[in-house]
């Protein structure tokens, strides 16, 4: 029987093995601003790469629950390495599960982080179950990261991807597909985040407005110049999220704050932008400007590594008879950074919808497919090693 045949078999075989893991995955609430929540999602984790025959490695967190590194014990000492990246936190609150609980409903799975991204954690242990238990073989040793604060920018964990992306060859996310026909993300707007300050002078607006300077008025004119800097036809957006400032309706605000939220689809635009932010002078006599911020997750961009990987997977997956479409996210991931030192395919995650909706779900036949789709994806040869047509 052919390699993806029996994959395909095996994973409908244990199919329920998968959604009794995927509900003790959700069932463990693990939102990112609760570091100890991160615990018993861990531990169910270490289990489960330790069955695998995996070293197990607890990495610890000083603000956030911290990742796992876990890698076989025994490998080729002189093999090439790949990465199999994805994060086990969540956006939604301690509490979340009483009003939405975890459901199977047919091939529907409901539950708070269901589809972002623990569906996609059950498809790498998956994956390397199939490998392990039909005796397969990758010609890549399979590395696996899994952090607990990507949904907040992973400022703790973002230097072991780095480090990591840097020793590996290729780099499959985890992070789930885009919209509900599955489009992998083979492109990722950067995304930046941005805090402009101005300080002014107060004085009392009936008796002597004139010895003021309004830091609101200021402010105004910044927000109309980075409101400019939008370019929907380059994939550029400059939004001012939230402003403040002021001390009283009586007095001229010696003070105001905005944060401005950036998303840009190259390294071009992104350093550009960034210089036309930090570039901006006060209008206003008597004001001062301070602007901190910088494009904290790059853009992913179709480089000719990752084109060459997303090839790959195309052509696995048409033996499959999978129809895989690609597509452009908005947000950032920590593909975002992988993709700068190695080739990187995102969004490989389950299908479904409602990632940070109320509604979230995935499928569970889609989701069977993807774990196919990867366990064949992490058998596959060196890019080096083929070339590929895109069709």
């Amino acid at each position: 029987m052919p390699t993806d045949d029996r994959v395909i078999r095996y994973l409908t075989e244990n199919s329920s093995a998968m959604v009794r893991l995927l509900e003790s995955l959700t069932l463990a609430e693990s939102p990112s601003s609760v570091a100890s929540s991160q615990l018993p999602v861990k531990q169910i984790l270490q289990q489960e790469f330790a069955q695998l025959g995996f070293h197990v490695r607890a990495l610890a967190g000083s603000s956030s629950g911290g990742s796992l590194f876990a890698r076989p014990k025994h490998r080729e000492r002189n093999a090439g390495r790949q990465l199999l990246l994805g994060h086990f936190d969540t956006v939604w609150p301690m509490g979340t599960l009483v009003n939405m609980p975890f459901a199977v409903e047919g091939n529907v799975i409901k539950g708070p982080g269901v589809f972002d991204m623990k569906g996609g954690i059950v498809q790498i242990v998956f994956a390397l179950r199939a490998i392990r238990d039909l005796d397969l073989l990758p010609q890549l040793t399979p590395l696996v990261f899994l952090n607990s604060d990507e949904e907040i920018g992973s400022r703790e964990s973002g230097k072991y991807v780095r480090l990591l992306a840097q020793r590996v060859e290729r780099a499959f996310v985890m992070e789930p597909s885009l919209g509900v026909d599955g489009a992998i993300k083979t492109a990722r707007k950067g995304v930046g985040r941005f805090t402009v300050r101005v300080k002014g002078k107060a004085a009392h607006a009936g008796l002597d407005p004139g010895s003021g300077a309004s830091a609101i008025l200021e402010l105004s004119h910044v927000i109309q110049r980075l409101f400019e800097l939008n370019d929907p036809g380059r994939g550029i957006s400059v939004n001012v999220g939230t402003v403040d400032g002021g001390i009283r309706p009586n007095v001229v605000a010696p003070e105001s704050r905005a944060v401005i939220d950036v998303r840009v689809t190259s390294h071009e635009d992104a350093a550009r932008i960034e210089s036309q932010i930090r570039a901006i002078e006060p209008e206003t006599p008597g004001v001062t400007l301070a602007i901190d911020g910088f494009i904290g997750r790059p853009p992913l961009e179709r480089t000719e590594a990752n084109r060459k990987l997303w090839m790959q997977a195309q052509q696995i997956a048409r033996s499959l008879d999978i129809e895989l479409t690609e597509g452009l996210a908005g947000g950032g991931s920590d593909g975002s950074t992988t993709s700068q030192y190695t080739a990187t395919l995102d969004g490989m995650g389950p299908v479904g919808d409602g990632a940070h909706a109320p509604h979230e779900y995935l499928l569970l036949d889609k989701t069977i497919e993807r774990a196919a789709l990867l366990t064949l994806l992490i058998l596959a040869p060196t890019i080096n090693e083929e070339s590929y047509d895109e069709r």
